[in-house]
């Protein structure tokens, strides 16, 4: 659409702004109970990490990653016995095709196995193993000029430099420093963990020292905390389906991808088995709390402003 021009005799005055329907107060309410809904059954004490962040920081977040015609970079990849667990690329490949339908461009980063995996089907770059991670960042950073860059259920650096499981196993050897995109990035960052040992707990990491874990040193500019990472993306689906006016739940559907990534060797993070899991838990569960969400999304798409 072709823009106005505007009369140099004539000031320009700003419009008035209305408020995104999340910033009501019942938009506010939801919200928060969104954010209370993703960590309700807290096997790992993401409920106390969500105390020490601001109430509000999922619809920040969203609003952060929601940058129509710019570029998005999303890392992920949780290496687990040899291979990659679930929990991280399904959220992440939810996310992917939401920020596609909302017009940004989205460019998922790992490495492999997970990065042959989904070449072919997704736009991805790579960041192996074996490289120095500062100079990989800093090229996809200036390849790609992100509008922000998410990092979902990615292992974070500790504070000694190496990277650590939730067994408190060291698994430097099999981890690169994605952590790199987010330290050098200029744009805002946005870090998504069930556990406190993912890029992005930095934020709060006097809470996390608390929990029974390595904690990651990494911070970001907001941060997400669920029970299951993957889960994240149904709390965003909220934010950018009220936010765009599209209804994108329907990207969140886990099993189908669940079954894909499991008949390329995936496993459970908890269990270590190929199973159509999250974290242990059966997909039905994780779908329970999407339709949960999606009936506030309901209760709201509709509600004045």
């Amino acid at each position: 659409m072709n823009k106005p021009v505007n009369s140099p005799q004539t000031p320009v005055l700003p419009e008035a702004k209305q408020p995104e329907a999340w910033q009501t107060d019942t938009g506010q309410r939801e919200a928060t109970e969104i954010e209370a809904l993703l960590v309700a059954r807290n096997p790992r004490g993401m409920a106390l990490a969500r105390q020490a962040l601001q109430p509000g920081y999922l619809a920040r977040a969203a609003t952060l990653l929601n940058r129509p015609d710019r570029t998005v970079l999303i890392g992920t990849g949780f290496p687990v016995a040899g291979t990659f667990e679930t929990d991280g690329p399904v959220g992440a490949i939810a996310i992917y095709r939401m920020l596609q339908q909302i017009g940004v461009q989205p460019v998922l980063v790992c490495g492999d196995p997970l990065l042959s995996v989904l070449d072919g089907h997704f736009q991805v770059e790579a960041f192996p193993l074996g490289i120095d991670g500062q100079l990989r960042a800093a090229q996809l950073l200036a390849q790609y000029q992100p509008a922000a860059v998410l990092c979902i259920e990615r292992p974070g650096q500790a504070a000694d430099g190496r990277y650590y499981n939730m067994r408190h196993e060291d698994i430097s050897a099999k981890v690169a420093d994605l952590d790199a995109l987010m330290r050098l990035a200029t744009c805002p960052t946005v870090g998504i963990g069930d556990g406190g040992n993912e890029i992005g707990m930095g934020k709060i990491i006097d809470t996390i020292r608390a929990l029974d874990i390595r904690p990651a040193v990494t911070s970001c500019s907001e941060l997400i905390v669920a029970d299951v990472s993957n889960w994240a993306a149904y709390g965003l689906a909220y934010h950018w389906s009220l936010q765009s006016g599209v209804d994108l739940f329907g990207c969140c559907d886990a099993l189908p991808c669940l079954q894909f990534l499991s008949s390329h060797g995936s496993v459970d993070g908890v269990t270590r088995q190929n199973t159509l899991t999250e974290d242990g838990l059966s997909p039905d569960i994780g779908a329970q709390l999407c339709q949960q969400i999606y009936q506030l999304y309901q209760q709201h798409r509709f509600a004045p402003v």
